[in-house]
């Protein structure tokens, strides 16, 4: 028996899951989509109706914010699928074209490496990697040492980081967003073309690179068409928070705007602070002729009335914005309530106390949330909680692949997969300069001392083994553990802890079918945090969760 999931709709999620789906020509399509709404929800009836009713999911490509929301969306979809056609049976729905950008775009310069001059094992650094790069680029250029209060390696990657993804020029990013470097400007371009030097005689790629090349390869009118002839509809999810770079891309995909659907909300654009622009999605409608259709999704499935009220009363101030009104299907609740307080200190107090009243009302502190806009904000409140013995737990803490033993690790593999790699080799070199009894005799000198030779000849050993014979994959990984494990002992002292990390880390690779896939998309979309646990909070059966609002 065929079950009609689309009854369990409202009437606007059904019309933007299935806006001209069966045009030849499907024009494009804007969904803004209220905090609540069922965006998610509505996005993944759109993608099973089109396989539904015919499109090839092959040919679909789906951009998201992150590859979990991708692999959400792809379950989603499947689900509803087998709904649509047989209660019963059906099979799931594989999108094979579901990523980020940046993991799509990582996708297509690989597949299309030569056409572009591009060597098709090139290395993706995160921003950690990038900011490595960066300081040893400063240092061969000597401005490091040369000028005082230059900007870090950090401040530095991201103005370079702002003016690829805001395709803007050094002068104007100075002027606008870092004021105070702009003395520097001379030095920074400089410093800049040493930086993209470097990555182009080491095979690298960074994480704006990935984007600026795929631009660069659909500014090439035959390569464009033959890419976007590939996909008959193109989605994106989030759309408020992309930057002009990501908006070019998607321009140049599809000129004419046939088969896009984007989705976002114009009031909850909050990552300007990433070259993102909320301009992106008010421009949207009239970059193309005819303008794209605009559909609103009003209700929320999740607020109360009360706080829904404020929140409009708050985005009637925007100057330019899309018109919509968030109403409840929740009914009831309290009205929000907006409380001042003296300083910080009192606030820390008032927040403590109201947490122990909810508790002593049967509200468990798992049950309840302090969240605030950047992580230095909860200092005060921490150390009051700390006070009154209340335990919590703190998102935002040391990501997975911040961590130094997994970097270990990591580094050794992208030195095998590129002998380019300037900074993966430095740190593969350094794990046997820090193992040895004599780090400082090792550092001393060139040559490579009695007292570092097995390490260095263990190193040497295993990176020619993996890189001159066709290891399995991930046997390549179980080799370097077994090999780094005992470098582990020694040079860090809670060696337990840290390989549970790298036990993690090799079930990770196992889902992967090659290093380089590997590599590729845990540098793209990594865990969160190391050993599943954020701290020694968690040790009680009961505790309050701080976390910044991004987080």
């Amino acid at each position: 028996m065929k079950i009609d999931t689309f009854a369990t709709l409202n009437e606007a999620q059904r019309r933007a899951a299935v806006h001209r789906a069966l045009d030849a020509n499907p024009a494009p399509l804007l969904v803004i989509a209220g905090a609540g709404s069922g965006k998610t929800n509505t996005l993944a009836h759109r993608v099973a109706y089109l396989v539904r009713e015919g499109a090839d999911p092959n040919r679909l490509l789906l951009l998201t914010f992150s590859r979990r929301a991708a692999m959400e969306l792809e379950r989603r979809a499947g689900r509803v699928l087998r709904t649509l056609v047989d209660a019963g049976g059906g099979q799931l729905v594989a999108l094979p074209w579901a990523g980020t950008f940046h993991s799509i775009g990582a996708r297509l310069l690989r597949e299309y490496a030569e056409r572009v001059s591009l060597p098709a094992n090139f290395t993706i650094h995160d921003r950690g990697d990038s900011e490595d790069l960066m300081a040893v680029v400063r240092q061969d250029l000597k401005i490091a040492v040369t000028k005082k209060r230059f900007p870090g390696s950090a401040t530095c990657v991201a103005i370079y980081s702002r003016i690829v993804n805001a395709e803007s020029s050094l002068t104007d990013v100075l002027r606008d967003n870092y004021p105070w470097c702009a003395t520097w400007e001379s030095e920074l371009n400089a410093l800049f073309g040493a930086y993209v030097a470097a990555k182009q005689s080491q095979q690298i790629l960074d994480f704006d690179d990935l984007l600026l090349y795929w631009a660069g390869m659909l500014a090439d009118g035959a390569l464009a068409r033959e890419i976007g002839d590939r996909f008959d509809h193109v989605l994106v999810d989030e759309y408020q928070d992309t930057n002009r770079l990501q908006s070019s891309i998607l321009l140049l995909l599809k000129p004419n705007g046939r088969g896009v659907t984007v989705v976002g909300d114009d009031a909850q654009a909050i990552y300007g602070f990433r070259a993102a622009t909320v301009r992106n999605i008010l421009d949207f409608p009239h970059q193309y002729d005819p303008p794209a259709t605009v559909i609103a999704l009003e209700r929320n499935y999740r607020s109360t009335q009360a706080i829904l009220d404020a929140s409009n009363a708050v985005i009637a101030h925007a100057k330019e914005r899309f018109t919509k009104n968030l109403a409840a299907v929740r009914p009831g609740g309290e009205r929000p309530r907006l409380v001042t307080v003296k300083g910080e200190a009192d606030q820390a107090c008032y927040v403590a106390e109201r947490i122990l009243v909810h508790r002593e009302n049967g509200i468990a502190l798992k049950s309840q949330a302090v969240l605030f806009r950047t992580s230095s904000h909860s200092a005060l409140l921490e150390l009051e909680l700390a006070r009154r013995n209340i335990p919590f737990v703190k998102y935002g803490g040391l990501k997975f692949l911040d961590a130094a033993h997994v970097k270990d690790v990591l580094s050794l593999l992208r030195w095998i997969e590129n002998p380019r790699g300037r900074l993966a080799a430095f740190r593969a070199v350094r794990m046997a300069i820090e193992a040895s009894p004599d780090p400082v005799g090792v550092m001393r000198s060139f040559s490579v001392p009695a007292a570092a030779v097995a390490e260095w000849s263990s190193l040497l050993e295993i990176y020619e083994a993996l890189r001159s014979t066709k290891s399995e994959w991930p046997g390549e990984m179980d080799r370097i553990l077994a090999w780094y494990e005992p470098l582990l002992e020694r040079i860090y002292e809670d060696a337990p802890a840290r390989l549970s990390d790298l036990t993690q880390l090799r079930r990770i690779a196992a889902t992967y079918p090659s290093r380089e896939r590997f590599l590729t998309e845990l540098t793209l979309d990594p865990p969160s945090a190391t050993s599943g646990r954020a701290d020694d909070p968690l040790l009680d059966d009961d505790y309050l969760i701080l976390s910044t609002i991004h987080s």
